[in-house]
């Protein structure tokens, strides 16, 4: 392949081919306007308790300290948007975050990323680069906003007009030139939905987000006591949360996905208010052997589960 717009072509229709709902390509280079803002965020400390985001700075605004000779970022949207959404056919029931019904998508999107790389290498030659899903220093949602997957919400998620935003991100930062998309504008408008309905009050303004007071971080990242300030807002959230997803218009699009390792245990469906009470680590390894839910240990779904329950 010599040409630039036939690689950018043949790596498009091979991220449709791997299952990735849209592809965009940016230029890589170092996110000047990102910088002052990821600044101002830490200096808040809406990171909270989450130490790893104050961690490699310049990584994250800049991809060549990631992939030296760096030309290109591809970013990419896996959908998760399941065929049943639990919490809302159970509202009373205790919830988990859409995303973390099926395997961890950290393995399942890695496991693609690989393939996506091997045959870009086999189709055009030397091509050094790295995969990247949501577990290292790069500034995911500000590449997909550049390649013009999306703009970022006032929830600060990138939503995309045809899906929403329940989707994964990834990135392929890769040493080949390539087509450059450009960004879209804003589709929030007036509205501020996300913003309203958020019980813990973690959305401050537009577009900015206190991650210390989201209920996806004290249910998931925070490993301490929850504050007693926030009992009874969690509206029976036990990990992570998708209230400011689930009020946003744009996600009235949302169609499932695809993915079979997506798909839940067939027994989390039938877990009622008091099995979650009574749940037994024997019980949390069968539902969630492979699932993100992991990340919390079954001590840490318990906690969860007792400071979500109001009784």
């Amino acid at each position: 392949m010599k040409n630039i717009q036939t690689k950018t072509q043949f790596i498009k229709s091979l991220a449709t081919e791997l299952g990735f709902t849209y592809c965009g390509i940016s230029k890589a280079e170092f996110l000047a306007e990102e910088a002052p803002r990821l600044e101002e965020w830490l200096k808040r400390n809406y990171q909270g308790k989450m130490s790893y985001l104050e961690n490699h700075f310049d990584k994250r605004l800049d991809p060549t300290l990631l992939v030296p000779g760096a030309k290109s970022v591809v970013s990419l949207l896996y959908n998760y948007y399941p065929e049943k959404d639990l919490a809302k056919e159970n509202p009373d029931n205790f919830k988990i975050a859409k995303y973390a019904y099926g395997e961890d998508y950290h393995q399942v999107i890695k496991d693609k990323l690989k393939v996506f790389l091997q045959k870009i290498q086999q189709e055009i030659g030397q091509v050094e680069g790295r995969v990247f899903v949501d577990s290292a220093p790069v500034h995911e949602r500000a590449w997909a906003q550049k390649s013009g997957l999306g703009w970022i919400g006032k929830n600060s998620l990138l939503l995309n007009r045809s899906m929403g935003s329940f989707f994964f991100l990834a990135e392929l930062i890769i040493d080949l030139e390539l087509d450059y998309d450009g960004p879209i504008k804003d589709y929030c408008g007036t509205c501020t939905a996300c913003m309203d309905a958020c019980p813990t009050e973690a959305i401050p303004q537009p577009y900015v987000v206190d991650g210390s007071k989201c209920i996806s971080y004290f249910t998931i990242e925070l490993k301490e006591e929850i504050p007693a300030s926030v009992k009874g807002s969690f509206e029976n959230w036990i990990f992570g949360c998708d209230i400011c997803q689930d009020v946003c218009p744009w996600n009235s699009f949302s169609k499932p996905h695809s993915e079979s390792r997506f798909t839940p245990h067939p027994d989390l469906e039938n877990m009622t208010r008091q099995d979650w009470s009574e749940i037994t680590e024997d019980v949390f390894q069968k539902l969630f052997q492979k699932s993100a839910v992991t990340r919390t240990g079954f001590n840490g779904l318990k906690r969860n589960i007792n400071f979500a329950d109001k009784k």
